[in-house]
């Protein structure tokens, strides 16, 4: 799926010009690498690294480090990969949580627009499986189940000062998001570290969603199959800091 991105690539506008006439060399050299090197590299890529996975990682770094051509001229090239309507959206609402409304709300409606295009009807089946009355409970059950049973509680612990950040985390992150349907928890959870280790700066929370993924049956060799695919999006920096991560996260 992804050598095609090359000739893709060559109806990627900029100026009113194609990169391929505009920058032919730069189209081969990050080609080679992004769409040959690193595809075909064996300690890049996982058994357990289907190409839906691996399109969801790369997707989802691409919002985590803003990056809105890329994700344009992306979208098409994941959906013709099999990625649905759904697993989409989802990876976008799961932004908000890990972005913020102000970095996802543009790729919403860029992925709208796409699926208009493309005669999807909007809006997409419901996928939310809570409830005002339940959400807080439910997310509770998501986050131990993520993190382990240190996490139980999680809502009544910390400072009072900030103990409703604490219930936001369990409520809204983890009972709003985590618990729709679409993809796997464990997809969500790897999604979310694609968002994190491309924004940079979230060394913390990127340890603590290692340890997460660690938990929920993912080993080191899948996280950085993951990173690997979406150092080409990212950035050499920001995906050795999240290897270096991982290396603590084990030492530890």
């Amino acid at each position: 799926m992804f050598e095609e991105l090359h000739r893709k690539m060559n109806h990627f506008w900029n100026d009113d010009r194609t990169l391929s006439e505009t920058d032919p060399e730069f189209i081969e050299l990050f080609s080679r690498f992004a769409y040959d090197e690193v595809v075909h590299e064996p300690e890049a890529n996982d058994d357990a690294l289907d190409e839906t996975d691996r399109c969801l990682a790369v997707i989802a770094a691409i919002i985590g480090a803003q990056g809105m051509d890329a994700f344009d001229m992306m979208l098409p090239v994941v959906y013709q990969a099999g990625v649905t309507s759904v697993q989409l959206k989802e990876v976008i609402y799961q932004a908000t949580a890990f972005a913020g409304f102000a970095h996802s709300l543009p790729y919403l409606k860029k992925l709208n627009d796409f699926l208009n295009a493309r005669n999807v009807q909007l809006p997409l089946a419901p996928q939310a499986t809570v409830t005002a009355d339940d959400r807080l409970a439910k997310g509770a059950q998501v986050e131990t189940a993520i993190f382990g049973d240190a996490m139980q509680d999680f809502h009544r612990k910390g400072p009072d000062d900030t103990k409703h950040i604490n219930v936001w985390l369990t409520d809204n992150c983890f009972g709003d998001y985590y618990t729709r349907g679409g993809l796997t928890l464990a997809q969500r959870e790897m999604v979310t570290l694609c968002i994190l280790i491309a924004q940079g700066g979230c060394d913390a929370q990127v340890r603590a969603h290692i340890r997460g993924n660690l938990h929920l049956g993912r080993d080191t060799h899948y996280l950085i199959a993951v990173i690997s695919q979406c150092l080409p999006y990212i950035g050499y920096p920001r995906a050795l800091n999240a290897i270096a991560c991982i290396r603590d996260v084990v030492k530890d």
